[in-house]
């Protein structure tokens, strides 16, 4: 079972007003020490990765303004996903970064070098969270006055992974970073090759600034789960996020994933996937029940709504909140929509269930218990879904991971379900123990997840690999 802890640098992620509870840390959001302290939480509690979710602009739907969004610290405040991961790195051992990043907005050649740096500095534990973005607030931060249209996204974005590859996979052959004091030479020309690209979106000419780190590109995420998004994660993603209030739900967009695969012309089991859970936990039952009672009294009904209508593009301020929600068609984040009026077709979803439904945990179950009560429906949801992992998220900032790291993951562990602490049990020891483990025994964040450090053969990025022959991917 593969755990990556789902969080965002800004005081509300997923569950509005819960910053307020007293156990909550969330409004030290802006202190590095919060995410050091954490990044070692997760590394001893056996997590893959830190997963960083990221917007770029307010949510502005709801009412017609961000006004709710900046009272109630709706995703804004808002610190780049980018700015303290080599801090955690330097204090973790085996801990992944999954980094959001737009290719709708992002420069790839700047892009690229951000990503490639980092994978040096991480010593190859930085993964790449694919999105195109879904709000016009970012259009218009960015210099449009409304977004792209969401399939027109994708097709950007198809263009822009072929940049990034020629950047990553073939700006430098393998081998050609010689180091080579006696010969006084460092890089052989011979190996480095431009990018030398023009198309209809992008034209970048030279190779890419940074030389290629341990993974050369970083291990791929995506989260998109319309018709089009599945094709681009079946095309480029080696993990997809999937979001859904049943196992059945996401065990539908699997299915369907497996079916893009095998158009795309990759194994079924070149992806892995992850479903979103909200884990409220404790000692035992007893204690988990009484502190997520506690949580009820802290939710934020139009602080769940204000974050709704971001993510779907749709605002429900000043209607009847026993009206029901019929399907509706939008430019914005059209898996936060099908995930909730859809997904549950046995239901007639109101304005009253959807703030309900978002006010703990967002859009995704929430797991109440002790350590083997979580471990029981985490197993259930894996084997009824078809999972290969989940995304924790937490009501309580970190408080959620941290009780999560404690109780959980020794029992996941005593099952069999989670690797070993191994090494990394003391990775709190400090800064220098942890860096001179992670030179003893590095391993990737690809490695961590798929056993090679590199993109696979049946990967259409390695295609772009100076020297590489057209395998199974080209």
């Amino acid at each position: 079972m593969l755990l990556n802890a789902f969080e965002m640098a800004t005081p509300v992620h997923q569950s509005p007003g819960l910053w307020r509870h007293p156990e909550s840390r969330a409004a030290n959001f802006d202190q590095l020490s919060y995410w050091t302290d954490l990044a070692q939480t997760l590394d001893r509690g056996g997590f893959t990765a830190l997963f960083l979710a990221d917007v770029l602009g307010t949510y502005d739907v709801y009412g017609g303004s961000d006004a709710v969004s900046h009272e109630r610290g709706v995703q804004v405040p808002l610190l780049d996903p980018f700015a303290a991961v080599s801090a955690m790195a330097a204090v973790t051992r085996r801990l992944g970064f999954g980094l959001t990043a737009s290719c709708t907005y992002e420069d790839p050649f700047l892009l690229a070098r951000r990503f490639a740096s980092l994978d040096h500095l991480t010593g190859g534990r930085v993964g790449w969270n694919i999105v195109t973005s879904y709000q016009d607030s970012a259009a218009r931060n960015l210099g449009l006055e409304r977004q792209l249209p969401h399939d027109e996204r994708y097709d950007r974005a198809d263009e822009y992974m072929d940049v990034m590859y020629k950047l990553f996979e073939g700006s430098f052959a393998p081998g050609s970073v010689l180091k080579d004091a006696d010969a006084g030479v460092f890089v052989d020309p011979a190996g480095v090759r431009k990018a030398e690209h023009k198309g209809e979106y992008f034209s970048v000419d030279g190779a890419l600034l940074t030389h290629p780190g341990p993974q050369r590109t970083p291990f791929l995420f995506q989260a998109g789960a319309s018709a089009r998004g599945l094709r681009f994660g079946a095309e480029n993603a080696e993990a997809v996020f999937m979001i859904g209030s049943e196992p059945s739900v996401v065990r539908g967009y699997i299915d369907r994933l497996h079916e893009a695969l095998e158009v795309a012309g990759r194994p079924a089991d070149a992806v892995r996937t992850f479903a979103m859970a909200t884990v409220v936990t404790g000692a035992d039952d007893e204690e988990a029940q009484r502190r997520f009672e506690s949580y009820q009294q802290y939710v934020d009904v139009e602080g769940a709504l204000a974050l709704f209508a971001g993510w779907t593009g749709v605002d429900l301020a000043g209607l009847d909140p026993d009206a029901p929600l019929a399907e509706v068609e939008t430019e914005a984040n059209q898996s936060a929509l099908r995930s909730v009026t859809s997904g549950d077709t046995a239901r007639e979803w109101t304005v009253r269930d959807i703030a309900a439904f978002v006010t703990l945990g967002g859009r995704g179950p929430v797991i109440v218990g002790g350590p083997e009560s979580v471990a029981d429906q985490l197993e259930g949801w894996q084997a009824a879904s078809g999972v290969d992992g989940f995304n924790v998220c937490s009501g309580v900032r970190p408080a959620d991971l941290e009780r999560f790291a404690e109780y959980v993951s020794p029992e996941l562990r005593r099952r069999g379900l989670l690797a070993d602490a191994g090494e990394a049990a003391d990775a709190g020891a400090g800064a220098a123990d942890a860096a001179a483990g992670a030179a003893a025994e590095p391993v990737t964040l690809r490695a961590s997840v798929t056993g090679q450090d590199w993109l696979p053969d049946s990967h259409r990025g390695s295609c772009f690999r100076t020297g590489a022959s057209a395998g199974a991917g080209c």
